[in-house]
């Protein structure tokens, strides 16, 4: 059966008004969820979707499942989820690249802050500031020093232009007054490899990766750009004690849904996201990845998104940096 134009405008507005009625949340949902990682398998981004949607298939007693939709640096699969119907059955899992390739990219299908309804914050990750073992550097100073000494001779290794482990070096080059030449891979194994042998004297990486060699003496870690210190790192300070504080920072991993998604779903997401990061195996899991659990409200998660975009882009800006 074809529906008038008229019918299906009235058709539409009967299914919106149920969708953002109250009822409606205390219902949902009645189908399977699907959880959009933008990312490829075995990732961060996909570890957490894939911790959430474990345990929110148990909490919702509907199947939750992951959708992979890797490539142009997230952008895929987040055009994906902002152009699907706001009823809670689509939901992206990203990380903080979310806000950034604005500054990145020209042109792009979505607005990250516009298109999108902030749900929570997962978890935070804190990026490590390791050096080849061959470089005569044991600490931060030190490492500054030698840098200012050979001002754009010692190169660093990254996962791709405009990722955070490219753009984490960039602020530390603005935060110490260093010149260094930027080394971009397509992914961070090689590039982590690069730095082992010494073919790139540094780079700044995500825990868990890098964590086995440091502790192998494979890599020599400097500083973590943490607000504390690791607990399986307890030797490695923060950047903020050798006195740069510019460099509190690292990824951040969320929940995101479409915009004009009704304000009862985003309430009953957010509820029940943040009791599934507030689990013991949970907390535990995320703590064991080297992040942080966080679970914060939509109100405090758009203001830090929106503090985040804008940092970052100056970052951008500043740097002259650009995506592959």
């Amino acid at each position: 059966m074809t529906l008038s134009p008229t019918r299906s405008v009235a058709l539409a507005v009967t299914i919106a008004a149920a969708v953002a009625s109250p009822a409606f949340a205390q219902t949902w949902p009645a189908k399977p969820v699907r959880l959009v990682a933008p990312f490829t398998a075995g990732g961060p981004v996909d570890i957490t979707a894939r911790i959430l949607a474990q345990k929110l298939t148990d909490a919702w007693g509907q199947q939750v499942v992951v959708d992979n939709r890797a490539g142009a640096s997230g952008m895929i699969g987040a055009e994906l989820v902002a152009k699907s119907p706001p009823d809670g059955y689509t939901l992206l899992v990203s990380s903080s690249i979310h806000v950034i390739v604005p500054s990145l990219f020209a042109k792009m299908g979505y607005d990250p802050l516009r298109d999108f309804a902030p749900v929570t914050v997962v978890s935070s990750s804190p990026l490590l500031l390791v050096v080849t073992p061959s470089l005569p550097v044991k600490n931060i100073r030190e490492f500054v020093a030698l840098a200012k000494a050979r001002p754009g001779e010692l190169s660093f290794a990254s996962s791709g232009s405009g990722s955070s482990t490219h753009l984490t070096a960039e602020l530390y080059k603005t935060a110490t007054g260093t010149k260094m030449v930027h080394v971009p891979y397509k992914g961070q194994s090689q590039a982590l490899t690069d730095v082992i042998s010494g073919q790139v004297p540094f780079m700044f990486n995500s825990l868990p990766p890098v964590l086995e060699f440091v502790k192998a003496k494979r890599l020599r870690a400097l500083g973590i750009t943490a607000a504390q210190r690791f607990n399986a790192l307890p030797e490695v300070p923060t950047f903020a004690e050798s006195g740069y504080k510019d460099l509190v920072t690292g990824s951040w991993y969320a929940v995101w849904a479409p915009a004009k998604t009704p304000e009862t779903l985003i309430t009953r997401l957010n509820a029940d996201i943040v009791k599934v990061v507030n689990l013991p195996e949970v907390r535990s899991r995320i703590l064991e990845l080297g992040g942080e659990p966080i679970g914060n409200t939509p109100a405090e998660f758009d203001a830090f998104q929106k503090a985040e975009a804008a940092r970052w882009a100056k970052v951008v800006k500043e740097s002259g940096a650009k995506a592959e």
